[in-house]
């Protein structure tokens, strides 16, 4: 099960079934479904109720752990479980931090006029990575590890972590210091899986404030569809050893 945190705005329930009809075709013969935390039907409870009686792995479409990693989506399964005790959910881990999300980052803002594959265009061009940010500091420390590691491997000539909200520096903030700090071009790379609120956010404010481009938010990408059949292999591979002897074959879990 795909559970996204949902929201108001129509992109956003829009793009998570764009990106699972990716995840359809690269893992062919999953039974692929999405759920949502808010916002959007179905709940996690109501669309692991619809499985009759089938084992899922519930991967959460989010780019960090935090509040709803943590807290919100086990109190869900918590529910599910007393309404329909039976078939076994595992729960993966959340898609980020990964690779493949830093290769997809690099992807929108090539699709965005940022000749990324040249070596001496990211030595001159400073980053700002946006997030939506978090009242947990261990997931904006995330955030922060990323953007060094980002810098480090592929040679940027900075990186700097920015917040859409709960945290600082935000995304303005982050243009204008790259700016101070005498780097021409600045871009900003939106680490945000959806449009919507923050993503509309984060592009106006950062144009604002002199970015010389803002990149699409990482959506369907190819990298995130792979990050999302990973992180359901891996829930797989850890839940095998705990299935008793001698049961004979199950069944593939439905990633719903």
């Amino acid at each position: 099960m795909a559970v996204a945190h949902g929201s108001r705005d129509p992109r956003a329930a829009a793009t998570v079934s764009e990106l699972l009809e990716v995840v359809r075709e690269r893992a062919r013969g999953l039974d692929v479904r999405a759920a949502f935390l808010d916002h959007c039907a179905p709940s996690l409870p109501r669309a692991l109720g619809s499985l009759d009686g089938r084992p899922a792995v519930v991967v959460p479409l989010l780019l960090t752990a935090a509040y709803h990693s943590k807290t919100d989506i086990p109190a869900r399964l918590a529910e599910a479980a007393a309404a329909r005790p039976g078939p076994a959910v595992a729960c993966s881990g959340t898609l980020g931090p990964h690779p493949l999300l830093t290769t997809a980052l690099e992807r929108r803002l090539g699709e965005a006029g940022v000749a990324v594959g040249d070596p001496g265009v990211r030595a001159a061009t400073g980053v700002v990575l946006a997030s939506a940010g978090s009242s947990d500091p261990a997931a904006n420390a995330t955030i922060a590890a990323l953007a060094a590691r980002w810098q480090r491997e592929r040679g940027w000539r900075a990186v700097l972590p920015a917040y859409a909200s709960a945290a600082g520096p935000r995304p303005a903030e982050a243009v204008a210091a790259l700016h101070s700090a005498g780097m021409s071009p600045v871009v900003v790379a939106t680490y945000l899986l959806a449009p919507g609120y923050f993503a509309d956010e984060v592009r106006d404010a950062a144009l604002g404030a002199g970015a010389a481009t803002v990149s699409g938010v990482l959506g369907a990408a190819p990298e995130v569809a792979d990050t999302v059949i990973e992180r359901y292999l891996d829930a797989v591979s850890a839940a095998r050893p705990q299935r008793a002897p001698g049961r004979g074959r199950s069944r593939v879990p439905a990633l719903a």
